[in-house]
């Protein structure tokens, strides 16, 4: 085996731990980014003509994650519902707000990196478009939005 940083990283296999007792495969996951916005200042009797930069507030993008369609299996869907309904007043939000870990394996399926999303819950559900003359697997597609994303190894 090469030493460590000798190569980058292959993508492919990744495992999401949805809370504590829930896992869905998935073949794509994409939004794991954020940056922190700039506040632009300058004070009304500065003698330079140029604003300085500071750092704002943290913005965090919404997860994408996709997976194949299957028959009878509707957790995308049950998910998003249970986050209607706290809409509608008949639960409590937070119940529905989950700890959602993405971690990069390598060749021993142990933990490379792994990414936390907090009090995340589905937004967006996405069911497979439809093509008569297609040749591949159906895939839906569910959106995630958060309250703060975390990196570390292992």
């Amino acid at each position: 085996m090469a030493a460590k940083g000798d190569y980058p990283i292959p993508k492919f296999h990744f495992q999401v731990e949805w809370g504590d007792d829930f896992r869905i495969g998935f073949t794509e996951v994409s939004g794991l980014d954020f940056e922190t916005e700039v506040i632009e200042y300058r004070e009304g009797n500065s003698k330079k003509y140029n604003k300085t930069k500071q750092p704002g507030l943290t913005k965090y993008s919404n997860v994408t994650l996709k997976r194949g369609t299957f028959e009878g299996d509707f957790d995308f869907f049950t998910e998003w519902q249970k986050t209607y309904y706290f809409q509608e007043g008949n639960e409590t939000g937070s119940r529905y707000r989950r700890t959602v870990t993405i971690k990069l394996l390598n060749e021993e399926h142990q933990p490379i990196v792994v990414w936390k999303l907090e009090n995340a819950w589905p937004s967006k559900v996405q069911s497979t478009d439809l093509k008569a003359d297609a040749n591949e697997v159906a895939i839906e597609t569910m959106e995630l939005v958060h309250e703060g994303l975390t990196v570390a190894e292992k």
